[in-house]
């Protein structure tokens, strides 16, 4: 229990119940007609928060393939996610320190299976002249060469198969093993996959996960970057998808970091201004965005946030996306999420719809099968960068470059890049061992977590499985943060992350409730942020940083901030810490002392651990070798809340 948290002067004591374990007030109960003396017998707000990763690929992912995965499938992906001990391909044993709840293996839609279908000799991908080629050269251990032909002509929107029933088939297989792995109430296996689409390198990937099972999935199947690369074309699948089947279904774009400027550009793909029918659709089809993984954290960088001393969290901005070319300064404004947030408010204030009215969740987007997210057990994003003594200095995608004789070299606009000589965070060294989404909902069960990722009752994490509680109203009180029944508190009085405030009381000022619990089996907590933007005079994006409430017997400024840092226990040689710093829990309530009822806001919370060794530091000390140069030894791991928004108009 933490006694001497400040919330803005205040030592607060917190109370020593989980913040999920909450309870309705006796009050809403006692003498209540037809209602149980339980407490607990009528309450319906989500009282779990249940751990996943939404966006992990296997060996069925071509990339995942070329670059080394030959043996961790789909079955063992689901296996190692519900807590079983596998074997990666260095014959390591490999297991989880607790088992996630729910788990989505979202393999690309091109070429899906293409590796284990070469390899298995499939009757409909040998069929054509292509396949049958390909079978021949990864039987001669030429699999690079295969893996440089087929990203070749994804650009081009090529599909060099060209076998609807081989599709089919494999789309049939995903679905199955799935629903082999679904067990409601214990854990979710979620059927979906990436759809990939990379306009002259810009990464704009989403991820189509569907709420629905075998018996509404297997009425389509995928849609490929190959049949469009253009949103707007999968939102219409994914309308087309819920008006035949009567199912649900919902696109997440991820790394954004690496979209050269275009994830949430303002303009739609095709350069034309927002529309109020895009931007509807856009967030109907997109109600959450992936805000951290291992190819950096895509909240914000440096250049957008010079006042955030916290910005520089996994920071990729060396490329122009996925392409040659250097980055622009002017892409930063349309890769990151806090700069999309913000913008949305000017957007929405324009043509009456925000489009980036989007919740956070995190995911790993490891290649390996192995949905791992602790620095100290991290297996890396492909299969050569499963731990040994050199692979911090190695080129993370090293196994996709094709041979330098070989007629696809010529043709892949990446192979320059991912030799790590272009740039530097093309090195191993340079991944981050993240992340994970945590969904707040009532049940593990593929309708209750979707029900929950809809509402955007969601948040992210590099890793850590904090428990993160975010209300926001217009009369929460200094003694509620100290409420036993936290949770029943904040949505009596409020609405949870992911909502909008409601219509504002005369002269009401915003007051928001936040708790953090620290990962039991982690690291203490630094403190607990909020992140507000607003519209300036001109429509332009404002932001500024408010520390709500933080360990120790460190002071928040007049400016509501806290200067002093919370320390470093950190052993690096050793790779080890302490948590005598920090603090297990803090919660506190903040009111906005800046806040304008006649301009749009959007607030979310940041929850910050004090420092803990880097992956790199890990493997430095297990192997015996020199920290790796240009990263740092030490990390402070995270969480991102869904928004609050707040409208003049309620």
């Amino acid at each position: 229990m933490q006694r001497g948290a400040q919330r803005r002067g205040v030592p607060i004591l917190l109370p020593s119940l989980l913040l999920a374990a909450s309870i309705v007030p006796a009050s809403l109960v006692a003498g209540a007609e037809g209602q149980s003396y339980s407490p607990y017998a009528d309450r319906s707000h989500p009282d779990r928060v249940f751990w996943g990763d939404t966006h992990l690929h296997s060996s069925w992912s071509p990339d995942a393939g070329a670059g080394g995965n030959t043996q961790i499938s789909p079955d063992h992906a689901y296996r190692f996610a519900k807590g079983e001990t596998i074997t990666g391909h260095t014959g390591q044993r490999i297991a989880l320190r607790r088992p996630l709840d729910f788990l989505l293996v979202s393999d690309h839609s091109e070429y899906l299976g293409l590796y284990p279908m070469l390899d298995e000799r499939h009757p409909d991908l040998l069929a054509s002249e292509t396949g049958a080629r390909w079978a021949r050269l990864v039987e001669e251990g030429k699999r690079g060469q295969v893996g440089g032909e087929f990203a070749a002509s994804l650009p081009a929107g090529q599909d060099l198969i060209e076998s609807p029933a081989f599709q089919r088939d494999v789309w049939d297989r995903v679905i199955e093993n799935a629903e082999r792995h679904n067990e409601p109430g214990r854990f979710t296996a979620f059927i979906g996959y990436e759809w990939t689409s990379m306009p002259k390198g810009a990464n704009l990937h989403r991820i189509v996960l569907f709420g629905d099972g075998a018996k509404r999935t297997s009425q389509v199947v995928p849609f490929r970057s190959i049949d469009s690369d253009d949103p707007e074309a999968l939102w219409k699948y994914l309308a087309e998808y819920e008006s035949k089947t009567g199912g649900h279904v919902m696109a997440i774009p991820h790394n954004s970091n690496m979209s050269a400027g275009r994830m949430f550009e303002r303009t739609a793909f095709d350069g034309k201004p927002f529309t109020k029918s895009y931007a509807t659709r856009r967030r109907r089809w997109e109600p959450l965005v992936e805000a951290t993984q291992i190819k950096g954290d895509s909240e914000t960088a440096p250049h957008l946030s010079p006042e955030d001393e916290f910005a520089d969290y996994g920071t990729w901005d060396a490329a122009k996306g996925m392409a040659r070319g250097e980055h622009e300064d002017w892409m930063y404004d349309g890769e990151y999420v806090r700069s999309a947030l913000g913008n949305g408010l000017a957007i929405g204030s324009e043509i009456g719809v925000n489009p980036f009215e989007f919740g956070l969740i995190g995911s790993t987007d490891s290649h390996t099968g192995l949905a791992t997210a602790d620095d100290d057990d991290f297996w890396g994003k492909f299969s050569s960068n499963e731990p040994h003594a050199d692979r911090a200095d190695e080129a993370w995608a090293k196994n996709l470059i094709p041979p330098p004789d070989s007629a696809a070299a010529s043709q892949l606009e990446l192979a320059q890049y991912m030799t790590g000589r272009k740039a530097d965070q093309m090195m191993t060294r340079s991944l981050v061992a993240s992340g994970f989404a945590a969904v707040w909902a009532r049940e593990n069960t593929r309708e209750s977590l979707f029900a929950a990722m809809r509402r955007r009752e969601t948040y992210s994490t590099t890793g850590p499985r904090m428990v993160v509680r975010f209300f926001g109203g217009w009369s929460f009180e200094d003694n509620d943060a100290v409420a036993p029944d936290l949770a029943a508190v904040g949505y009596a009085k409020g609405g949870p992350m992911g909502s909008v405030l409601a219509k504002r009381p005369r002269r009401g000022v915003p007051s928001f409730l936040v708790a953090a619990l620290r990962d039991t089996e982690g690291a203490n907590l630094d403190r607990v942020q909020i992140v507000k933007q607003w519209t300036g005079e001109k429509g332009q994006r404002r932001e500024r940083i408010y520390d709500v409430v933080v360990s120790g017997e460190r002071k928040i400024g007049r400016d509501g901030r806290c200067r002093e840092e919370v320390g470093d226990t950190v052993d690096v040689e050793a790779a080890t810490y302490t948590n005598a710093i920090g603090a297990s829990q803090l919660a506190g309530v903040w009111r906005d002392p800046d806040f304008d009822a006649e301009r749009r806001a959007v607030y979310y919370v940041r929850v910050l651990e004090i420092p803990t060794p880097r992956w790199t530091t890990y493997d430095a000390a297990r192997f015996g070798t020199k920290l790796p140069e240009k990263v740092s030894a030490t990390t402070q791991e995270r969480a991102y809340t869904s928004p609050i928004w707040y409208s003049p108009g309620g």
